[in-house]
């Protein structure tokens, strides 16, 4: 680690001290602030000066479709490109280039998660194309569940051994220092645990090995190891990138409820969407780098909950800027949320959302970073705060805007403005605006419904319809399920009430 980049492990504003520590406190309450100064102003702009905000809402409706149609031309074009990598020869393609020192590490963290999850990610695994003795799995346990996950464990290592030439399995213990339990110092103990036991014993060079770290329930498809050695080895700089998967959350959709369901498709589109825009793509859940970049930055950071967005802002800012994430197009699944009640479910699917809006804990450390390298040029840096800024605040703002702050104008603005026309059109632009932005959720329906695994026998054709129509629940699952977990992530950091990592819980019917 370089000794002028001590910031790049931060957690948050009390890790500092005097006029840096107030400079990453004001950078923390920013989101949130310009949060509520949004949906505040809204309201006393509707109570006080409501032709004004009429004309705000229409803008803003204009601009929400403009977006929608844009966003829906994207998610199209990624679908497109993703079915064809499925479809592509990625062994074929491999053999055109020299790719046979190149290695693959996979680590597998896993908290309390029961056998069956876990075997299905190793099974899909060990059905890869990939030579299994150019390969090291690491599946790596938490000692706060020890007992299940030594069970675990050992069980799996028993079924697999003969196939994974390289397999070990670890415990993560609890307790060290400076580490919040979480999925970051697991896969960082895990990774070198590895470099320990097998990658500097052998004397395996790091620029030939590529890590994958996949959450516990990530099933890959047949060629994901050979389709990311392929754009491993044709990246402009391999070691200074990191290449990112799109998850489906397939594994077990049809069990799923359909508000879980909505929620889980949308966030596939969403990586998706970013798949098409690889200068905002940044690194989330299961994704793959360079083990030499893990080196260099002393691995995953363990004191923060979103490690798999941080580790490509710590390798932007370690590399002073020359660092980017490589689109895959190529799929990866995993679970919707999915609980023994419908209501656990509700809440579950709270809480993750909730979890992946903590993200916005990276907004004041990029900012930071940014302030102390001098060495970004500052347009580059420009580019990455405004996309920051105006993607936390559309995330917590514009579907309660669009959805429930609209006629704000109209309950608040008193008779004098009701009796004009402005005030009587209101409600009829804002429906035609929002009946063509439906677009996006036709494009939706649409794709969701290719991505679908084959339906499980017990289920009917009937399934398929419902499928279909859940798309209609949209206007409740970005608000429930988008805004508002949205708005208290960002008032939690806002106030420095920092969250600690919570697990989504693994159940399969």
């Amino acid at each position: 680690m370089h000794d002028h980049k001590h910031y790049l492990k931060l957690g948050f504003s009390p890790d500092l001290s005097g006029r840096e520590r107030l400079i990453y406190r004001a950078l923390e309450i920013f989101p949130g602030a310009l949060a509520w100064a949004t949906l505040g102003g809204v309201i006393l702009a509707s109570r006080f000066i409501p032709v004004y905000a009429a004309f705000f809402i229409i803008i803003f409706d204009l601009y929400w479709l403009v977006k929608t149609v844009f966003l829906s031309w994207h998610l199209r074009a990624s679908a497109k490109r993703m079915g064809e990598h499925i479809k592509t020869d990625w062994k074929e393609r491999l053999e055109r280039l020299r790719w046979e020192e190149i290695w693959h590490l996979v680590i597998l963290p896993m908290s309390g998660e029961h056998y069956e999850v876990v075997r299905g990610s190793v099974e899909a695994v060990a059905k890869s194309a990939w030579p299994k003795d150019r390969m090291i799995l690491v599946l790596s346990y938490e000692e706060k569940w020890e007992r299940a996950g030594r069970e675990v464990g050992e069980k799996i290592y028993e079924d697999y051994k003969d196939v994974f030439p390289h397999f070990f399995v670890t415990m993560h213990p609890k307790n060290i220092a400076g580490e919040i339990p979480g999925k970051g110092g697991n896969e960082n103990w895990a990774a070198k645990e590895s470099r320990k036991k097998f990658i500097d014993p052998r004397r395996i060079p790091y620029e030939n090995i590529i890590v994958s770290s996949f959450d516990i329930d990530t099933q890959i498809y047949p060629y994901y190891f050979e389709c990311l050695a392929w754009h491993f080895l044709t990246a402009e700089n391999p070691a200074r990138s990191s290449y990112q998967p799109v998850p489906i959350y397939n594994n077990n959709i049809w069990d799923a409820p359909a508000l879980s369901r909505v929620v889980a498709s949308s966030g596939t589109f969403w990586q998706m969407m970013q798949q098409e825009r690889p200068e905002r793509l940044t690194t989330f859940s299961s994704h793959s780098m360079s083990f030499k970049t893990l080196v260099d930055l002393d691995f995953w950071q363990t004191n923060i909950v979103s490690e798999d967005s941080r580790i490509f802002w710590n390798a932007l800012l370690y590399y002073d800027g020359n660092y980017a994430s490589v689109p895959l197009s190529y799929p990866v699944s995993m679970d919707a949320n999915l609980a023994p009640t419908f209501w656990r479910t509700m809440k579950n699917v709270y809480k993750q959302q909730r979890r992946w809006a903590w993200g916005v804990e990276n907004f004041p450390y990029v900012v930071f970073g940014f302030i102390k390298n001098k060495k970004i040029p500052f347009r580059r840096k420009a580019y990455y705060i405004f996309n920051m800024i105006e993607g936390y605040w559309s995330w917590s703002t514009n579907a309660l805007m669009i959805f429930a702050l609209g006629w704000l104008p109209i309950i608040l603005g008193g008779r004098e403005f009701n009796n004009m026309v402005l005030a009587y059109n209101l409600p009829q632009i804002t429906k035609i605006i929002m009946t063509f932005a439906m677009v996006g959720l036709v494009t939706s329906a649409i794709i969701s419904m290719r991505l679908l695994p084959p339906r499980p026998k017990h289920y009917g054709k009937r399934r398929h319809t419902y499928m279909a129509l859940q798309w209609l629940l949209v206007p409740f699952t970005i608000i429930f399920f988008g805004s508002l977990p949205a708005i208290e992530a960002q008032t939690r950091l806002m106030l420095g009430q920092y969250m600690g990592f919570w697990i989504t819980p693994k159940h399969r019917k």
